[in-house]
Formats: structure tokens, sequence, C-alpha cells
């Protein structure tokens, strides 16, 4: 494979490690800076999303419950109508009806409030839920509460078994919250062959040496348009892309691209500042030459 145009401008875009797999196999390992783990940003999300997927098979919750009912604890006092309307998918889809975007990355240091469910659930819900896309931290951050508590662990612990370990991932860190609890939405440490695994059980619908490790279906549901984000889509916290793709998507571009056509993975780690361009630039050399 000859990717010399993305050698040219491999230090101008920041690109850090590449990755590219087609059948199972590797055909391109290109490292500009050592393959250490690093923090994958909102790629995080994307294994959030897979931990509720399994959940969802082992019967611990539903796509269809009530915030209200899940997080009951929390909910403020004479709960909105959008949030006794909003679902768990609402908070995968990033259309749970709030207009600002809460428990980004600027924020978290700063934050005086502790219990960080209730403020999300206490701040307001003005659009009716599923109908309006605003990007959000607050979204997946609840879905990875929510699988935490009804599996009685965090999510490095749940996904240990069940995901990390059979794809050859030794025990990372994640970001935590103020009361120990796993930050679903980002700060989950990986290398870009640890994160080219995922996108290759991804590729596979879930399935890793005859072990269906997250539901089939899921896998389906989850990297299909969910929600018109004015692009080519979102599913349940993967973007939609160029030449019929998906991904995990993290800021600065830590990426998993996900080629069903063909049979294909893209893993990029990098600290660009233009991470959109970087991504464009990168899929424009390397998929007509798959």
């Amino acid at each position: 494979m000859d990717i010399r145009e993305i050698d040219q401008y491999a230090e101008e875009m920041r690109i850090l490690n590449l990755r590219v797999c087609r059948g199972g196999e590797i055909l391109l390992k290109r490292d500009w800076d050592g393959e250490i783990r690093r923090n994958q940003y909102s790629a995080s999300k994307s294994f959030t999303s897979a931990a509720v997927g399994i959940a969802c098979r082992e019967g611990l919750l539903s796509l269809d419950e009530k915030l209200c009912d899940v997080f009951a604890e929390e909910i403020p006092d004479q709960p909105s109508e959008n949030l006794q309307r909003a679902v768990v998918r609402d908070l995968l889809t990033m259309c749970l009806g709030q207009k600002e975007g809460w428990l980004m990355g600027e924020q978290r240091p700063v934050m005086e409030e502790k219990d960080w469910v209730r403020f999300c659930l206490s701040r307001p819900f003005e659009e009716e839920p599923g109908t309006a896309f605003v990007y959000n931290n607050a979204g997946p951050y609840l879905a990875g509460i929510l699988v935490q508590r009804r599996a009685g662990c965090n999510l490095v612990d749940y996904l240990m078994p069940r995901l990390f370990a059979p794809l050859g991932i030794r025990r990372t860190v994640w970001e935590v919250d103020p009361q120990g609890f796993t930050f679903g939405a980002g700060g989950l440490f990986l290398s870009v062959t640890e994160l080219m695994r995922f996108g290759q059980l991804l590729l596979q619908e879930g399935m890793w040496n005859g072990k269906q490790l997250i539901p089939a279906e899921y896998v389906r549901e989850a990297s299909c348009v969910q929600a018109d984000n004015g692009a080519e889509g979102y599913g349940y916290l993967f973007w939609r892309g160029p030449y019929n793709s998906f991904r995990a998507d993290g800021k600065y571009g830590q990426l998993a691209i996900v080629l069903p056509e063909k049979d294909a993975v893209i893993a990029i780690n990098a600290e660009s500042r233009d991470a959109g361009s970087m991504m464009k630039r990168c899929m424009d050399v390397i998929v007509p030459q798959l």
C-alpha cells in the first residue's frame, strides 16, 4: 500500500500511529511516534455503547426504560414532560433533549458538583427527546452509570472478561467521576493496536474467535443511522462516515473506522488540531487502495 502522501503530511497532521487491516490481516503498520496507550477521548463512548449492548443481552437493562425509572433517586422534583419521555436509547443518540453539552472536557475539572448524575438530570430538557441532535457527554455518561449500577462494578471490571480480555487487551485505566464511577463519555486509555482490534470486532458484528462478544443485532443497530446530525448520521455512540463507514471517534483524531464494504478497519491515534481534515485525507488516500 502506497501512503507516501500521508507520510509527507504526517508531521503537519500530527498523526502518531496508523493501522490498516483488511480481511483480518494488517496491511499497514506505521508509527511516527511510539505506540503507547493514549487517551482515546470520545472514542471511549463507543466502548460504553458496547457495554450497553452486552448488558442488554444479559438482561440488565433495556433501551426502552424511562430515565425517570432508572434514575428515580436523582430525578428532580416535578420533572418536565420532556424528561419524563426520555428513555435509555436517548442517552446513546445525542438526542437527549438538552440544548447544551454538559460534562464536556473544559467543564469537568472546575465543576463544584460531586453528584454528576443528579447534575445532568437537573439540566433543562428543552427539546422532546429523540428529535434534536446536540453533542453532549451527559448521555453516554449516564448510560455508563446505568451499566455500572446494574452490574455492580465499574466499566473496566465489567468489560474485562466480556470484551477486553478476549481481544487481548490487558487491564487499563479509564477516567472516573468524583464518586469513583467510570466516566463512560471519555478518558479510556488504549493503544492504536487495541483500538484496531475493537474496530475488527465491530466489523465482524461482535464475533471474535468463534464467540459472540457483542450481540450482532445490537452492533448492526448501533452502527446504522439513529439520528440526523446534519452529516452522514449518528448511531448509538458511533459516527457514520464516508464510504458507508462508521467509527469510534475521539478528539484530536483517535479513530477506529470500520468499512464493511471493504472488509477493512483503519485505526489512528493522533494529536491533530483539525481531526476532521486529517481523517478525510487519510481516508481519501487509503480507502481507494483497499
